[in-house]
């Protein structure tokens, strides 16, 4: 049986931790308000630039003539899996969650005979993946600042233009978490290069546009930028799922150390009372001895 005094150290230690969990807690959820803000401010015009992407490329009648970002490379041989995780981790499953459906896509793409490289960005990504796919990763991106800014996503999209350029891959798929809720944060797998848009629903009035200059020029100029779009609003939804994920888990682990505490103090006054009751049974058989 452990002594007072290790009873005591321990005691301690669980209540600076329990501070330590609801100081993080507290800092995750005032991070929250801001990042939260961000990316749903970021939803409208990153669906929007979808939509008119793909107005657009359905008036191209000769696919071939089209921008490469946007024909592709005529193959679905060779795929670049980007997955982007958080920099820190003690935030739940937030990190687990996507890198499990990135796993899941490569599992179905070795089952299908298909080559398949990975970009990181985020370091616990990285790190998670590189256990069985460390000849696979061919860069990390590490996003260590206080505020993401769209120059970030654009340091991520111009790798990932030159190296569509360069032939090193066929299609691209971002991998992020969309931010539901606190409790609730969505693993989402999103193909960009080349981009998939949803078809226009049946019955929904089409308009007409004329567009100057012409479509293939418009689309040459958006569709680099439809990427950068893109990947500023999946790094917006991971800040805001990864600050939910910390807090709720946060909350959870000061919970749990409340507990601990309980029972440890509990555990400690009995043994202290022990200890009193058998110094006090010693006395009293001394003193009838004598």
């Amino acid at each position: 049986m452990a002594s007072l005094k290790d009873m005591r150290v321990r005691l301690a230690s669980t209540k600076a931790t329990q501070k330590i969990t609801k100081a993080m807690q507290m800092v995750a959820a005032s991070k929250l308000r801001r990042a939260q803000a961000a990316a749903e401010a970021a939803r409208p015009y990153a669906e929007r630039m979808e939509k008119v992407l793909g107005n657009i490329a359905s008036t191209v009648a000769d696919i071939n003539s089209a921008p490469k970002l946007l024909a592709g490379t005529g193959q679905d041989q060779v795929h670049l899996l980007v997955v982007c995780t958080a920099e820190r981790g003690l935030c739940g499953a937030f990190n687990s969650s996507i890198v499990r459906l990135a796993r899941e896509r490569i599992n179905a793409l070795a089952a299908a005979g298909k080559t398949f490289n990975i970009l990181c960005v985020g370091r616990k990504g990285a790190d998670q993946l590189r256990r069985q796919y460390s000849a696979q990763i061919i860069e990390v991106v590490e996003l260590r600042v206080k505020t993401l800014g769209f120059e970030h996503a654009e340091q991520v999209s111009n790798k990932l233009i030159a190296l569509y350029e360069k032939g090193e891959f066929d299609v691209a798929t971002l991998f992020f978490s969309r931010f539901k809720s606190v409790i609730s944060q969505v693993p989402t797998a999103l193909q960009i290069i080349p981009p998939v848009f949803e078809a226009a629903s049946e019955g929904a009035p089409s308009a007409v546009y004329e567009y100057e200059p012409d479509e293939l020029d418009i689309l040459t100029e958006l569709l680099p930028r439809n990427i950068a779009v893109q990947v500023f609003r999946a790094l917006l939804e991971n800040a805001a799922s990864e600050q939910g994920a910390r807090m709720s888990a946060m909350d959870n682990a000061t919970r749990n150390a409340g507990e601990m505490i309980r029972k440890q103090t509990i555990t400690y006054n009995r043994t202290r009372q022990a200890m009193i009751t058998k110094e006090l049974i010693e006395i009293i058989s001394g003193a009838e001895a004598l």
